[in-house]
């Protein structure tokens, strides 16, 4: 979502027009679900998917009809598994697309394009809303938890609904289209090794707020972590006193040996972050635990713990390790979302 809006944001800087193209509800077997988003211009489609195949293919080709009209619509496909000549897809299921289409050099637009890039930046919870009422013409809006609505004003009823799950809202004759734009939380990753040098490009291609911990100059060097937020040179013994860890956040420890490891997990074992996953064998891992307990830490905190880190996938190389981190830790927030 980040990058897809600084594309729209330069194309309408550029004087470009812009269709931005949404899924704003699915149902049954199809490629993407509500939230997937692309960017379409006259050069065709820019940035992002709606799952590709027949939808994706008719919805470029509609978007350029879009740029022509200079209007804004919702376009319904439906996808039955006895009427596969609808779109050429053997699945079943329903798609709702919004094509809203954009002028160039609509300030507004450029703006709020600004505000989502610093939204980012701060890392503040807040949701994108687009306007889907038919016939309006479209608008985007932002609500941050801590900036209120920007770019539309927001019915209460709207804000109050707000959640971690994509939905359209009907409120007052208008209907809104409700997302997660900045998920709170960062991946707060101990040791600048070769897993983590994997692990932050895979991350952050998922939007997951990285930071590496390091206390080795030569291995905390931004440019070994593409799409990393940050790097900071810390004293394992201290963590805790370069960063504030929240309970939306996950600490991943990789650490070059032992002794870092313990003392890193007793530093995690101090926060309410809501993951702790340490790298490692069961051997490595017991001989860690057993010196945390002789610093009193108990098994109740130990649980806590997940070790070995990442989904079992038999991974091997630091790539394949990196994938199976990523997963588990994709899984922990859909688990986390569900419960909210």
């Amino acid at each position: 979502m980040r990058e897809l809006f600084r594309q729209l944001g330069q194309n309408l800087k550029n004087r470009q027009d812009a269709v931005l193209v949404t899924v704003v509800a699915s149902s049954g077997s199809t490629p993407r679900g509500a939230g997937a988003r692309m960017l379409v211009t006259n050069a065709g489609r820019q940035y992002g998917t709606i799952g590709g195949g027949a939808v994706e293919y008719r919805s470029e080709k509609m978007a350029q009809d879009v740029l022509q009209k200079k209007s804004s619509h919702t376009e319904h496909f439906r996808l039955y598994r006895n009427e596969v000549e609808d779109l050429g897809m053997i699945c079943g299921g329903s798609v709702d697309v919004y094509f809203q289409y954009i002028p160039a050099g609509d300030q507004e637009v450029i703006s709020l394009a600004d505000t989502i890039e610093q939204l980012f930046q701060d890392g503040e919870q807040s949701w994108l809303i687009t306007e889907i009422t038919e016939g309006a013409g479209g608008a985007l809006g932002i609500f941050g938890k801590q900036r209120g609505a920007v770019g539309m004003e927001l019915p209460k009823e709207v804000i109050d609904s707000l959640d971690n799950r994509p939905r359209v809202l009907t409120v007052n004759g208008k209907a809104y289209y409700c997302e997660l734009l900045v998920q709170p939380g960062r991946v707060y990753i101990c040791g600048g090794g070769h897993v983590a040098q994997e692990l932050v490009p895979v991350l952050a291609r998922v939007n997951f707020r990285c930071v590496i911990l390091e206390d080795r100059p030569a291995f905390a060097k931004p440019e070994l972590f593409p799409g990393v937020e940050e790097t900071r040179l810390v004293d394992f013994a201290c963590i805790n006193d370069y960063v504030t860890v929240t309970e939306n956040d996950y600490i991943c420890i990789m650490t070059r040996g032992h002794a870092n490891d313990r003392l890193a997990l007793a530093q995690a074992l101090k926060t309410p972050a809501c993951y702790i996953g340490v790298i490692g064998s069961e051997k490595k891992t017991a001989g860690v635990f057993a010196a945390l307990k002789e610093e009193g830490f108990t098994d109740e905190d130990l649980k806590r713990v997940t070790t070995p880190i990442g989904l079992d996938i038999l991974a091997e190389t630091p790539a394949e390790i990196a994938v199976s981190i990523a997963a588990q830790l994709i899984k922990v927030r859909a688990q986390l979302a569900a419960k909210k």
